[in-house]
């Protein structure tokens, strides 16, 4: 008789068991009443969820007397939620509807034409004081960039190469014009200077190769240079050498603006000071 008894006891309570579920089904659609497939019911604050299939019917169970929220939620609708609060063994939540999500994007702007080959968009490269702090340049421009990759001294030159190149093969630019004779006359043996103060060029841009059409003169490479805009101030600049100085003087109205400069280089001091195996009959 005790088997019997036991089989009635786990009988009556799989039935107890069975009538503490409470099922929760109902039906997602959309604003024009179409089935909305794969939507996420979720149980606030727990893990426990489904889907709807592709008629949007779904079906969730919970416990007995179990106050929840369910969530519905799917890409490119408004989330919307239901609190259940009914006891009954059945639930049948009917048609619920989501209204779909409008994303407002910001105007996006296409505009053709030509392309523009100019490099004055990155003739930024050096600026002044970088040329005038450059070790062993003395403010020579060249000097400067001659101690950059790629480049190279020639004996005592004193221009610019690339790549053992001629010095005729780097073309030489000021706000886009090709400069002819970039460099002063000087005497044998002693290396020649550019005829640029870096202290007037608002940035220098250097390539040795990949630069644009805008310098298609250039064979080995391009040193394009840009000049300052116009002088916020009336100013004075003096600057001292060990073989001399200059002095340069800008006078700046709201519109215009306008630069004197003069520079004096004397070798004889220098020259005594560290003698000099040329055969010269007055120093330069």
């Amino acid at each position: 008789m005790k088997l019997p008894s036991l089989l009635v006891n786990l009988f009556l309570l799989y039935q107890t068991s069975a009538l503490a579920q409470i099922q929760i089904a109902g039906k997602i659609v959309d604003e024009k009443g179409s089935a909305l497939a794969g939507v996420n019911v979720i149980i606030r604050g727990t893990y426990k969820g489904t889907t709807s299939d592709e008629r949007g019917d779904f079906n969730i169970l919970i416990s007995e007397n179990e106050a929840i929220n369910l969530d519905f939620r799917l890409i490119g609708f408004k989330s919307i939620s239901k609190e259940i609060t009914n006891t009954k063994v059945s639930i049948n939540l009917g048609e619920i509807r989501l209204i779909e999500q409008i994303t407002e994007m910001n105007s996006v702007t296409i505009s053709a034409g030509a392309m523009e080959s100019s490099d004055a968009g990155k003739a930024v490269t050096l600026k002044p004081l970088d040329l005038v702090t450059t070790p062993s340049a003395m403010g020579d421009l060249v000097s400067a960039l001659q101690t950059l990759p790629g480049t190279s001294m020639v004996g005592n030159e004193g221009r610019l190469f690339v790549r053992g190149g001629d010095a005729s093969e780097v073309g030489i630019y000021i706000d886009g014009l090709r400069v002819g004779n970039a460099y002063g006359s000087t005497a044998n043996n002693v290396p020649t200077r550019t005829r640029f103060n870096p202290n007037l060029l608002k940035g220098t841009f250097f390539s040795t190769g990949g630069y644009s059409t805008e310098y298609g003169q250039a064979l080995s490479s391009t040193l394009s240079l840009h000049s300052k805009d116009v002088s916020a101030r009336t100013q004075g600049d003096l600057n001292l050498m060990s073989v001399g100085g200059g002095y340069s003087q800008t006078l700046a109205t709201d519109k215009h603006c306008i630069s004197f400069s003069g520079n004096y280089f004397n070798l004889n001091p220098y020259q005594n000071l560290v003698k000099q195996d040329f055969d010269w009959e007055k120093s330069p």
